[in-house]
């Protein structure tokens, strides 16, 4: 799934290519990407056509592209959606699933292959939309506050790695930047956040945001053609990454090989020499 550093250059390709933008005609081609616009694709429709697109503002893994009454069309793009910018007489992608036709002939196209992301319209939602006031600030917004943050992280019960893919503690870290911040920070997946110190707790909050800021100057992780960015590009960050999906490879620190273990139905990937794992795991 995209995480900050992936939307986040899809935002910055949006604001570059469609801002003042008129819709002039949208065509909703799967109604399950609109399902969270319980009205339904007429109203969609409806409701955008005529409208300029003003802003592009995004919070963790999610974004929403500002209207002209101060409404805004959020977007989740879930496990493969792509925000698309291409002319109107490109042929139409596989997954295409809504098109907004704009009035100079160009269109921006919603494709998702999976069909796990979704579009709707936020009333008021300009600012921040009401639906992601359950979304904490990302490390790259005014409003984080990292103290705060380690706080928060050293009063929980959990291991540091759920903690941070906790979007109502700190919003946009998937996978992915958590496995490449602990590496970073030299913490395991599984150290107890209660025993973090403060210290530790402001280096993997650090790392997070290092880690993330490389990622957005490379164009983000593309591992197959489901993420790229409003061009069809891919980012190069994976030939980057230092701990995620390096099973068996040497650590680039100490030489160690990087281990795999499930967790939390997915995977983590640490360096067993660096990241020693806690003598008391926490689950």
């Amino acid at each position: 799934m995209p995480e900050l550093p992936e939307v986040e250059v899809v935002r910055q390709g949006l604001e570059r290519h469609i801002i003042q933008s008129k819709v002039v005609g949208v065509d909703v081609l799967n109604p399950r990407s609109i399902r969270r616009h319980i009205t339904g694709a007429v109203d969609f429709a409806a409701r955008l056509r005529g409208r300029t697109l003003t802003a592009v503002r995004r919070r963790g893994k999610f974004l929403w592209i500002v209207l002209d009454d101060e409404d805004a069309m959020l977007a989740h793009l879930g496990m493969s959606g792509q925000l698309l910018v291409q002319p109107g007489d490109a042929p139409d992608e596989l997954h295409l699933r809504i098109r907004f036709r704009l009035a100079d002939g160009r269109e921006l196209r919603f494709v998702d292959q999976r069909t796990f992301g979704a579009m709707a319209i936020s009333e008021g939602g300009a600012i921040l939309p009401a639906e992601l006031s359950h979304v904490a600030p990302d490390p790259f917004e005014a409003a984080y506050d990292a103290d705060a943050v380690v706080e928060d992280l050293r009063r929980r019960r959990t291991n540091i790695k759920r903690a941070l893919l906790d979007q109502s503690l700190i919003s946009g870290i998937g996978n992915i930047y958590a496995d490449e911040a602990l590496w970073e920070a030299r913490l395991h997946y599984a150290r107890p956040t209660e025993t973090l110190r403060r210290a530790e707790a402001h280096r993997v909050l650090d790392a997070v945001r290092g880690v993330m800021t490389a990622a957005l100057a490379a164009g983000g992780t593309s591992f197959d053609a489901l993420y790229v960015d409003v061009d069809g590009a891919s980012g190069y960050f994976s030939r980057s990454l230092q701990a995620y999906g390096r099973e068996g490879e040497p650590c680039t620190r100490c030489g160690t090989p990087i281990r795999r273990d499930r967790f939390m139905n997915r995977s983590s990937f640490t360096c067993p020499r660096c990241q020693p794992r806690p003598r008391r795991p926490h689950w």
